[in-house]
């Protein structure tokens, strides 16, 4: 489990196919990432299968291609976030993130204010309908809370250390990005229609 609060942003080196799956390397200085651990990139619980003191190796199915929005992203040189899962005696910030991407959105606009900015995204109705203002939502793996509520998408208000700590500062317009919703109202969905509420 993870919580969405980013721990820093690492730099992918590589990416090549290998038969059937996709092969990242990720420049990033994380420490206590065991081989085999799992680790939020952008979002999407991935597993360091390669780790040493300059960076991890994790490899992508086509199942995590066509859940994600990685296609085309994960070029060298490209920014991702990074989170480790949260320790069992950890302190929880943030909000309940598993690492399960629900959708992908895709940015409409970046509008900055000063040191500050307001993000939009525009996103598929399966995830719209789990979003709540002043709900959690989270936006390439980052906690965020939801602003406004448009048919066709969200706003989210970006405070300037989420914009220097995360690849957010470098969204464009078209960009995808990974969308997890809060799984608390996925479970209260799925239990109001078994009660046939």
């Amino acid at each position: 489990m993870f919580t969405g609060i980013v721990e820093e942003t690492g730099t992918v080196q590589s990416q090549e196919r290998r038969g059937d799956v996709v092969v990242v390397r990720v420049a990033a200085v994380l420490g206590g990432l065991p081989l085999g651990g799992s680790i939020a990139v952008n979002g999407c619980c991935l597993t360091a299968v390669t780790v040493d003191a300059g960076g991890f190796v994790c490899e992508l199915t086509e199942e995590t291609l066509r859940r994600t929005g990685f296609e085309g992203r994960l070029r060298r040189g490209a920014r991702v976030n990074l989170e480790r899962p949260m320790r069992a005696d950890g302190r929880f910030d943030g909000h309940i993130v598993q690492g399960h991407v629900d959708g992908c959105g895709r940015v409409v606009r970046l509008s900055r204010s000063g040191d500050a900015a307001e993000l939009e995204v525009e996103a598929p109705q399966d995830v719209l309908r789990y979003l709540v203002e002043k709900g959690s939502v989270a936006v390439d793996g980052i906690s965020l809370t939801v602003a406004s509520l448009r048919p066709s998408g969200f706003t989210v208000a970006l405070i300037p250390y989420t914009l220097e700590h995360t690849n957010l500062a470098d969204a464009r317009a078209g960009d995808r990005v990974n969308l997890e919703v809060d799984v608390i109202a996925k479970y209260v969905e799925r239990l109001l229609a078994a009660r046939g509420a």
